[in-house]
């Protein structure tokens, strides 16, 4: 998830100025990350939240794959946020691969529904992923599009229960794969926030890919927050294993 090392840190340090004067009447930080669990909320209007990670997965006794990327996103009002993907990937077969850029992906979130009773707090995602903007060698002969909605449930004051349901396309071919993940979040302290969460992936035309996860939210302060997770496979087609570490960061855009 961090490619762009100088531009980011920049970007970083320059958005801490308007934090300390806007950004302390906000809730803190919420995150689409480490969790498969995209969350309901929209970046707060006019801020830029980079939501950066780095991962490492075992696919099986000969390829682990690498990942680096970074969800950029921008609140343009209370329902809306813009999303721009970036992503770095490596396969190492037998020891070897090279650093590819993904193609980009671009979206949004909007707010549908608050939470009230039994109805759970509701957004939307849409994302499409362009054909070429990336590397050659991870050109797909088509756009990918994907959805998901995004809802999740206040059970107490320190436990949360969020679930998506969604679909996505490889660009590879027409078929459709449906997406499905359950979390459940406890807040262990004001800063440390722990989930457990069941997701997989359903095509018409592969066996089910179940997975299992877990990790560490540590909220360092309003704006910022780290996180560590790690997942298995429950399935034989699914991925062996993964872990990864994050950094995620928010400034206000608007000028004293």
């Amino acid at each position: 998830m961090k490619k762009h090392y100088p531009f980011t840190l920049a970007i970083l340090t320059l958005g801490g100025i308007s934090n300390t004067l806007f950004g302390q009447t906000l809730p803190s930080i919420q995150l689409d990350r480490p969790d498969q669990t995209e969350c309901p909320f929209i970046t707060p209007t006019r801020y830029i939240q980079i939501e950066n990670g780095i991962l490492n997965e075992k696919q099986n006794s000969s390829t682990m794959v690498s990942a680096q990327s970074s969800l950029w996103k921008y609140g343009i009002n209370e329902k809306l946020e813009l999303r721009i993907i970036t992503e770095f990937t490596t396969a190492n077969r037998n020891f070897e691969g090279k650093i590819a850029m993904s193609p980009i992906t671009i979206g949004f979130k909007t707010a549908l529904l608050e939470e009230k009773g039994f109805r759970p707090k509701t957004s939307f995602i849409g994302h499409i992923s362009s054909s070429k903007l990336g590397s050659s060698s991870l050109e797909t002969p088509y756009i990918a599009p994907s959805f998901r909605f995004t809802m999740q449930h206040t059970l107490t004051k320190n436990i949360s229960l969020a679930y998506n349901l969604g679909a996505e396309w490889d660009g590879k071919n027409a078929g459709q794969t449906y997406i499905y993940t359950l979390t459940t979040g406890i807040g262990l302290s004001p800063k440390i926030s722990f989930y457990s969460e069941l997701y997989g992936f359903l095509a018409a035309d592969q066996l089910p890919d179940h997975r299992l996860d877990g990790g560490l939210t540590y909220l360092v302060n309003h704006n910022l927050m780290t996180d560590i997770s790690g997942g298995i496979g429950l399935t034989e087609n699914a991925a062996q294993h993964y872990i990864a570490i994050g950094l995620s960061y928010r400034f206000n855009t608007q000028s004293p």
